[in-house]
């Protein structure tokens, strides 16, 4: 028999970590039905017999959010036979709120008190004998991290699997009540759940109310010992829910909980006043970013990339290849597409593998001491003053890694609109697949400035507010953003094993790019740039893809690369970012690498575009449509075709339009051209921009009731 042990907890109690290092490489990842939030289930690495079910972080078992909607339905259906309540021990009141809750529901359950070890650095102490006779289950001190108490907890929840409960006791007169709703209830709903539901009855919980097929006897019953209640307590039947559970938490925590030196609450909070100040908080914001893309991109990461495409790629590889073909006797043409498609085309993008790893790992490194939780609180502030919800930074963190699950992160956000604006622009944020082009541009036409990297990230933040301001000022998309919470945990040291397994899993995923997509796409690139439409083998300017490219290059001369190169590599990242490199160093020259200091590479890439022309080739790629499996996670979380075509043309076309502008307006500033046709086209576009942003947002329609129509009711 399988014993099923749902996973609980809040968000950032450390649950995602422990689920982890209970399940190892024994997951399945997929959707709760009927929903698009994801769904982590797996079985115990030491025990094949147990699953745990990897619950979404919630802080209530009230219905506000899919999140919450999902937990709740799976515990009351009581597939779980024990739950694992993992609680942040440095913030036990907000955690035990959750577990009160829990215990309600009838189930067998283990408090895994998680982040004991950064508890008693803190210098508190707290009894867990004690905690665990008062709440009436068995408390485990866990560290996630640190892999202690994970095993001792699970042996622990399914021990407990056919153990009967005891609930927390309240208020004598509140206690009354309940005990009289679950006697009018009766065989309507299950024994074991029975003061779940009338609790959840008693606070006035609309979908429990709904579900449930009450009698007009049983709803009037439980109506009047509501009502007398009330005017025991003095206050609504929701209040007196709340109050009763925290005033249970704090004499909970008196008699259980200690309270020592509390230095370090207070260096994180004098932390906290530095970098969220209203003032400072930006430009340390964007300091921080400089150092991230300068060591990645201008130092640390450069140096592993000049090494992987110099040496390993520049000479190993392809003279070991080309010997190993030679020596075989292979045909001309054969080693030609192994040697300049498969090898020139997968090297020029694995070359920048090093410099993905180090930005990872110093993202990795903020996120773990705690800093980019402060981002999101800082940038929630920025985003409202433009009435979007700060919730969409949440999204935009993740898509500095993969667009795909930073699209799917928008599912957190309730308001369907708020969250649809999320999807459209969320992968304006430079992803791993876009390091490779920025690191071209920067290292081959600004080696000597080091803002151009950094600018692609902080252009990217600039466009989604600009175009979010302009699609909240649209009647489909407008109103008012939804409300921002989020928790903001202690500054610590970072985990550096947590952290390289981060980076390095980037890293593969990566790698497993570069070895798929890519190596088709360079199959498929090599051949259209060897062969004519008559299968001839011929020159690169004369092949299938040459004639396709210049039909298309005249679209993107306004902004300053209409060689038919360029345009090819642009169109192919529609398949992979990655693919947009490898395709130039195909078409470009046919077996070399990809790096700053290759001048057999860079100078006919130098040739053919000025630095203005250069970065509007980058901000173009940054901002456009991003690849396929991107498309495709839009259309899922859109649901419909419609609103994802709309995403695309949106972007393409933004994307198009701000690299006019800069292209345009960039020949007149630093180049001193005159004005021509296609400034005035710039300064219509940008004005259309500027419009969009900043007109006023449609009113909203309000109901009005008149005073004529509620006497013409009343009359009838």
């Amino acid at each position: 028999m399988t014993i099923e042990i749902a996973l609980a907890g809040n968000p950032n109690s450390g649950k995602t970590t422990l689920f982890n290092l209970l399940t190892a490489s024994n997951q399945r990842v997929g959707n709760w039905p009927g929903v698009t939030v994801e769904r982590k289930s797996g079985f115990a690495k030491k025990n094949k017999q147990v699953e745990v079910q990897d619950l979404p972080g919630i802080y209530s078992m009230s219905p506000y959010t899919s999140e919450e909607i999902v937990a709740r339905d799976y515990l009351l259906s009581h597939q779980a036979h024990s739950i694992l309540n993992v609680v942040d021990a440095t913030n036990l009141e907000r955690n035990l709120y959750l577990t009160l809750q829990l215990i309600e529901t009838g189930i067998p359950l283990v408090l895994a008190l998680n982040m004991s070890d950064i508890l008693k650095n803190q210098g508190k102490i707290i009894n867990i004998s004690k905690l665990s006779y008062f709440l009436g289950v068995p408390v485990v001190a866990t560290s996630a991290v640190k892999n202690e108490g994970v095993d001792k907890a699970l042996k622990k929840a399914i021990a407990v699997t056919e153990d009967a409960i005891s609930f927390p006791v309240y208020d004598k007169h509140f206690e009354a009540s309940i005990a009289e709703i679950v006697d009018v209830l009766g065989n309507t709903v299950p024994a074991a759940s029975a003061r779940f539901y009338a609790i959840k009855l008693f606070e006035q919980d609309e979908a429990i109310w709904q579900s449930l097929d009450l009698s007009s006897f049983q709803k009037k019953e439980i109506a009047e010992i509501i009502k007398i209640t009330e005017e025991i307590f003095t206050e609504d039947a929701e209040s007196i829910v709340v109050n009763q559970r925290y005033q249970f938490i704090e004499h909970l925590i008196r008699m259980t909980q200690s309270q020592g030196d509390d230095f370090k609450l207070k260096v994180s909070d004098r932390i906290d006043q530095v970098v969220t100040n209203r003032f400072l908080a930006l430009p340390i914001f964007a300091f921080v970013m400089w150092v991230v893309y300068y060591l990645s991109i201008q130092t640390v990461g450069t140096m592993g990339t000049d090494w992987v495409n110099d040496v390993l790629f520049g000479q190993w590889i392809p003279d070991t290849v080309a010997a190993f073909l030679n020596a075989l006797k292979v045909e001309a043409w054969l080693q030609d597409l192994i040697l300049n498609g498969i090898i020139a085309g997968c090297g020029a993008v694995l070359g920048f593998l090093p410099q993905i790893i180090v930005l990872f790992l110093c993202l990795g490194i903020l996120e773990d001491v705690g800093y980019m939780s402060r981002v999101a609180f800082v940038m929630d502030r920025i985003f409202r003053r433009f009435g979007l919800s700060g919730k969409s930074f949440i999204p935009m963190l993740i898509a500095t890694g993969c667009g795909v699950p930073g699209i799917m992160a928008s599912r957190t956000i309730e308001n369907e609109r708020d969250r649809r604006i999320t999807i459209m622009t969320t992968t304006f944020m430079p992803c791993s697949a876009k390091l490779p082009i920025i690191s071209l541009v920067a290292g081959a036409f600004f080696p000597k400035n080091p803002w151009i990297a950094p600018s692609a990230y902080f252009l990217g933040i600039a466009t989604i507010v600009l175009s979010g301001m302009a699609l909240k000022k649209t009647k489909r998309l407008g109103g008012a953003a939804s409300p921002f919470i989020m928790e903001l945990p202690s500054y610590h040291l970072p985990k550096m094993k947590s952290v390289s397994r981060y980076a390095l899993d980037k890293g593969i995923s990566f790698v497993k790019r570069a070895g798929t997509i890519i190596f088709v796409t360079n199959i498929f690139i090599w051949f259209t740039t060897s062969y004519n439409i008559f299968l001839q083998m011929v020159s690169p300017d004369k092949s299938i893809l040459a004639s396709l490219g210049r039909w298309l290059a005249v679209l993107f001369s306004p902004l300053g690369f209409g060689d038919w190169r360029a345009t090819v590599a642009a169109i192919t990242g529609l398949l992979a970012k990655e693919t947009v490199i490898s395709t130039l160093g195909i078409l470009y020259h046919s077996g070399a690498e990809v790096t700053e200091t290759s001048k057999s590479l860079w100078a006919p890439l130098q040739a053919s575009y000025t630095p203005l022309a250069a970065y509007s080739f980058l901000v173009f790629n940054l901002l456009c449509a991003p690849c396929f499996a991107s498309i495709g996670a839009i259309r899922r979380e859109m649901n419909s075709l419609r609103w994802t075509m709309m995403a695309v043309f949106f972007q393409t076309g933004l994307a198009y339009g701000v690299s006019l502008l800069i292209y345009q307006f960039g020949l007149i500033y630093f180049y001193k051209q005159t004005v021509g046709i296609w400034t005035w086209v710039a300064v219509a576009v940008l004005a259309v921009f500027l419009y969009f942003v900043f007109r006023k947002a449609p009113a909203e329609k309000v109901a009005v009731i008149r005073l004529e129509d509620l006497q013409q009711k009343q009359a009838l």
